[in-house]
């Protein structure tokens, strides 16, 4: 059977699949990047997330409330717990040249398997049940996964935010002239 989802799987989510893992391989090594990077990554994903969310649910009303809810409760509470974390140890903001310096992490990887399997999981699986997005605990588990894994995101992205707008230490406020 899993040869033939395999071979009933558009190409396309194959050449995703080695973009998402090629860029969460790339995040396991120390770099430096824009903020506004870091930033689209995070978007990107959750908007990932959410299209799944909706893709899946949005032929039943009351199954797309259900998830959407979800995802948003999973978010929140997973964007609060990070927030309320420390950046990791070797994390940087060179505000004069608008640079983040970010320790390698298995995290992003982790993050973003987790958003396409999770995606994939469900398409393969409504396919094979038709009847599954109409099931409320399949909505409800499926909101909070994809919650949880756009929560991650949004949470780093928003720390390291954080970060970049936090006054530098040392910094002095230039006069302004009339």
């Amino acid at each position: 059977m899993l040869l033939q989802i395999l071979a009933h799987t558009p190409k396309w989510v194959f050449f995703l699949f080695a973009g998402l893992l090629w860029l969460g391989i790339n995040q396991m090594f120390s770099r430096d990047a824009r903020l506004g990077r870091v930033l689209g990554i995070a978007i990107g994903m959750v908007a990932l997330s959410l299209y799944g969310t909706i893709a899946a649910f949005g032929g039943s009303e009351h199954s797309l409330v259900l998830a959407l809810g979800a995802w948003i409760a999973t978010a929140s509470a997973t964007v609060g717990w990070l927030l309320s974390q420390e950046v990791p140890a070797g994390t940087h903001y060179d505000a004069a040249n608008r640079r983040l310096t970010l320790p390698g992490s298995i995290v992003p990887l982790a993050l973003m398997m987790g958003i396409f399997f999770a995606k994939y999981g469900v398409a393969v699986a409504t396919v094979l049940h038709p009847q599954l997005p109409a099931n409320a605990t399949f909505a409800l588990v499926c909101g909070a996964l994809y919650g949880a894994f756009s929560g991650g995101f949004a949470g780093r992205a928003a720390r390291l935010m954080r970060l970049a707008l936090a006054p530098q230490k040392g910094a002095t406020k230039q006069p302004v002239s009339a």
